[in-house]
């Protein structure tokens, strides 16, 4: 699925909207849009091959609230899009795929409900993520709000017994506040874990870019990128650039 580093541009939702949190605080959101399939059509028209979509009141509310949207989007690009939030069962998997999915991810309920990952897995063979949500060495889950005694290495197994397809890594201490990756950290993770890691958090600049694609070979895929696309740190072709090319 990963033949080269992958930059996948983020649209998060909430009520609609296109949003970015600070650390993933629900009263710290910043509205970039309010047309978020034309958000989609600028990325793909950009040079996006999969886009990343964070349903943040599903992720509060334990089901999908952004169903509309999503299959807004879906009507708006031909390329994959991956979405996540409020997934904690197979019905609403099933329905983030009847958006108009190719990808879903999992986070919390496959921490709570390791049935669920098991299952969706089989039902929708390579297209499961896994969510690996981290907040001071912890996994957060419910939307972050609430942290799992579960560790890294036990999250890897369910997901690696499960069959994801990736893990997404998300560092919340850096997710939306522009802090700078973590390259070797999640060098770190990746080795560990045992699954393609997509890291996300904290990109600032294309040196994070460039840090995280220099580990593409120790497991290492993607990055997502959020808040330094909106806030014009630099544009996605230029990201794309430096991860293929540069």
């Amino acid at each position: 699925m990963f033949e080269k580093f992958t930059v996948i541009p983020a649209i998060d939702l909430k009520g609609g909207q296109v949003v970015r949190l600070i650390h993933g605080d629900m009263n710290q959101a910043t509205v970039y849009g309010t047309d978020p399939a034309e958000t989609a059509r600028r990325f793909e028209e950009a040079g996006a091959k999969l886009i990343h979509i964070v349903d943040l009141d599903g992720a509060i509310a334990g089901a999908p609230q952004n169903l509309e949207a999503i299959a807004k989007i879906r009507d708006a690009v031909k390329c994959a899009i991956d979405v996540s939030g409020g997934l904690r069962t197979i019905e609403a998997v099933r329905a983030a795929f009847a958006s108009g999915a190719d990808r879903v991810s999992i986070g919390s309920a496959a921490l709570l409900n390791p049935e669920l990952i098991r299952r969706a897995c089989e039902e929708f063979p390579g297209k499961i993520f896994g969510s690996i949500d981290l907040r001071d060495g912890m996994l957060a889950v419910k939307g972050w709000v609430e942290t799992s005694r579960l560790t890294v290495a036990e999250a890897a197994q369910r997901f690696r017994a499960a069959g994801v397809a990736a893990a997404i890594v998300t560092d919340i201490a850096r997710d939306g506040a522009q802090a700078g990756v973590d390259a070797a950290r999640m060098h770190e993770i990746a080795k560990l874990i045992r699954i393609p890691v997509i890291a996300s958090g904290g990109v600032v600049s294309l040196a994070d870019i460039r840090a995280l694609r220099m580990r593409f070979g120790s497991g290492v895929v993607g990055v997502v990128v959020g808040r330094a696309l909106y806030e014009r740190n630099f544009s996605l072709g230029e990201a794309l650039t430096v991860a293929l090319h540069d």
